[in-house]
């Protein structure tokens, strides 16, 4: 079912140049015999629809790699700059949320730390939908704020970082071997921002493996046992797009260039003070509409990010 839906949309993305093209045709025929202006802008009018499907179609061609088509883990961290830092890293967790919500993706927030402040010292969600993974993907790496800051009583600018980290969710049928000696299990009270998800009981829960150092945690159920069993995926995830790296040499170099979260390693820089605007480095694509995209239209940005790379 899942491949035949799959299998719809693609059809759909033919058809979505197919038929604005087609229109385009009769309606540019009209416009010649009848000299008649304002059919030949529908027709410029269908021509642009079909442009814009056909941009669709070209960023779903590089789209093939072998996790593309799955789910998204996506981890946030803040940087140094204490609650400047942690408000920049949840201004980019609700970017995130808005996005998938506008491409029709579902979300669920596994793990989210409240900052001391404001703003959250970590956060792990999962975007659900066909390409959520092969899209946001394009966002790994350190975001960059510049502002005046609100937390600064002299008004003065700052600049800070956010990492974005980006996981398929691994599938069932991938063969991930966990040994439980490997592993070290923590529970501690959840707690959420305004009181959510507080309880009485050590139900979250924290998985350290401890040859790789990775750790994972999960909050969101109200069940200790629930609560594992999505770390424990989670974790596999983990795992799993570090086997992917460890064979891909790419994948690994990406992993280096995005381990400081510090100036000079960021791949998109948002400016709201002197001047207003969002630039990605790695494709300088850059608009002034900085509420738009931090609202979560960056489209633009991922679109241009994976026409500008190889597919893999």
């Amino acid at each position: 079912m899942q491949r035949k839906s799959e299998l719809i949309a693609e059809v759909s993305i033919s058809k979505n140049i197919e038929t604005p093209l087609e229109e385009a045709e009769i309606l540019l025929q009209m416009a010649l015999e009848e000299l008649d202006e304002e059919v030949a802008a529908e027709a410029g009018e269908m021509l642009a629809t079909a442009t814009e499907a056909i941009t669709t179609a070209e960023v779903q061609r590089m789209l093939g790699g072998r996790n593309d088509r799955l789910n998204a883990i996506v981890s946030l961290n803040p940087g140094a700059g204490g609650t400047e830092a942690q408000d920049w890293a949840d201004m980019l967790f609700r970017m995130y949320l808005r996005f998938a919500e506008k491409k029709g993706f579902d979300t669920e927030i596994l793990d989210y730390q409240d900052g001391e402040e404001a703003g959250l010292k970590g956060a792990t969600f999962l975007v659900k939908g066909t390409f959520a993974y092969g899209l946001l993907k394009a966002e790994v790496g350190v975001h960059r704020l510049v502002r005046i800051s609100p937390y600064d009583a002299s008004k003065r600018r700052h600049t800070s970082f956010a990492s974005v980290f980006v996981y398929p969710e691994v599938v069932e049928d991938v063969d991930i071997e966990i040994n439980e000696g490997d592993l070290k299990i923590d529970t501690y009270r959840a707690g959420g921002a305004g009181g959510q998800h507080v309880n009485k009981t050590d139900s979250a829960v924290r998985i350290t493996h401890l040859p790789t150092g990775i750790v994972v945690q999960c909050q969101n159920e109200r069940s200790q046992h629930k609560n594992k069993a999505t770390a424990m995926k989670v974790l596999k995830s983990r795992l799993y797009e570090q086997k992917l790296k460890e064979e891909d040499e790419k994948m690994q170099e990406m992993r280096k260039e995005n381990r400081e979260i510090a100036w000079g390693s960021q791949i998109r820089s948002y400016v709201l003070h002197p001047y207003r605007m969002v630039k990605d480095h790695r494709t300088s694509v850059e608009t002034g509409n900085v509420d738009a995209v931090l609202d979560g239209d960056i489209n633009g940005f991922i679109e241009a990010y994976l026409m500008s790379s190889p597919a893999t």
